[in-house]
């Protein structure tokens, strides 16, 4: 028999504030994370805005010493995963931690150590090279050291699905729990991505928004401007926790995740094909044996580039038909931006917290329509609504898609 999975936890460290509350209240007030990049070294590439993080204090959950061990995408997980123990309010003395685990996924890891060591190299030679570089780069960290930190022995996991990697990482984390595996599991992305070479190839790609005047209305999705999207980082985690476990320790439970789906679409690198989507959709309904008229919200993968969100809506409108129209659909990358393996991870507790206050978030930009996109975005404002389900979406680079479906546990 599955067993049921809800979220006892969670934490954020993103552009638009280091903990869930200050994050949310700028969610609801429809605020950009976005910000032109002060550096230098983006001065010749077309893109030179970012949803970059300023405010990080890394010294609140490490000291001097690991943070000079850790690159910035473990100190965002690290920072994240402590903030939802927190909430999740564990008392790992009397928890069994054989049972306890850690899915943590990033789309590119320590890509800045990388840089900076091969920096060293070339300039310095072999022996300026850090002996922590492997350790600090290796997408696997974030769980590796979380672990060691909690002393949480159960499974661990890193999934490398690019912007799907957060949705599959709670994910798969939820079908541990649901199998009886485990009975909780720290589940999300984080992410640092922000450099020039990066920079640089997206913009050859011409996949990013050159929209520089004005950083904050860049990121547009669904919008008929639209013209990229946003990079940004952070990381978003949360505590997932079999039911009656949470329950016989009196937690306060947050929501519960009743259904995922993950499929690939097996069609090109980069362009999307939108049965992938609208396939894993169908999957995440089917797990959760719900109809498609009972979700309420679908918070938009919608990184504000033309092909994709066109995309999406369409698969949008194959898996719901006329109901497609009625649903409430925004894109929270709107304020942002794309934090690749760690959208997931903030847009699961985006999800959540819409579902616990009846609030929709808005999609942020929006000024014309697209007549392939004609859905209701919830354009510019949040607004207020009963919602019982709902369904965040992750799709990715190699056509990796992961869909979560959460449920308001009252109902």
């Amino acid at each position: 028999m599955s067993r049921r999975v809800v979220v006892t936890g969670y934490g954020v460290v993103s552009p638009l504030g280091n903990t869930v509350q200050a994050f949310w209240e700028n969610i609801k007030e429809g605020k950009s994370g976005i910000k032109k990049i002060k550096s230098d070294d983006f001065n010749n590439i077309n893109t030179q805005i970012a949803g970059y993080i300023t405010d990080f204090d890394g010294e609140q959950y490490l000291d001097k010493k690991e943070l000079g061990k850790y690159d910035l995408f473990v100190q965002y997980a690290i920072a994240a995963a402590q903030q939802a123990l927190e909430q999740a309010n564990l008392d790992l003395q009397r928890l069994n931690k054989e049972r306890l685990g850690v899915y943590i996924g990033s789309g590119i890891g320590g890509i800045n150590t990388t840089l900076d060591n091969h920096k060293a190299l070339i300039e310095r030679g072999p022996r300026k090279v850090s002996p922590f570089m492997v350790p600090m780069m290796i997408s696997n960290m974030a769980s590796g050291i979380i672990s060691i930190k909690t002393g949480f022995k159960g499974p661990s996991f890193s999934p490398v699905s690019a912007c799907a990697t957060g949705n599959q990482a709670i994910g798969e984390a939820f079908l541990n729990i649901r199998h009886g595996y485990s009975d909780g599991i720290l589940a999300g992305g984080t992410e640092a991505p922000i450099n020039p070479l990066a920079f640089a190839g997206f913009s050859r790609m011409r996949a990013m928004s050159t929209f520089n005047e004005f950083p904050e209305k860049a990121s547009r999705p669904f919008d008929r401007g639209r013209d990229g999207f946003v990079m940004s980082e952070g990381a978003g985690v949360l505590f997932l926790e079999e039911y009656e476990h949470a329950r016989e320790r009196g937690a306060t439970i947050l929501g519960e995740i009743v259904g995922y789906g993950s499929t690939t679409d097996a069609y090109h690198i980069t362009s999307p094909d939108y049965t992938g989507a609208a396939n894993a959709m169908r999957l995440a309904l089917d797990m959760g044996n719900i109809k498609p008229t009972e979700v309420d919200y679908i918070n938009a993968h919608g990184t504000s580039t033309p092909e994709g969100d066109k995309s999406e809506t369409k698969a949008i409108k194959s898996v719901f038909g006329a109901h497609a129209y009625n649903l409430k659909v925004s894109s929270t990358k709107s304020m942002t931006g794309h934090l690749f393996g760690a959208a997931g991870g903030i847009e699961a507790v985006i999800t959540l917290r819409s579902i616990m206050e009846n609030i929709v978030p808005p999609t942020i930009n929006y000024e014309k329509s697209d007549e392939e996109c004609d859905l209701d975005y919830t354009p510019n404002y949040a607004i207020k609504t009963k919602i019982n389900y709902a369904i965040s979406n992750g799709f990715g680079f190699g056509g990796h898609n992961a869909v979560l479906l959460f449920k308001k546990l009252s109902i």
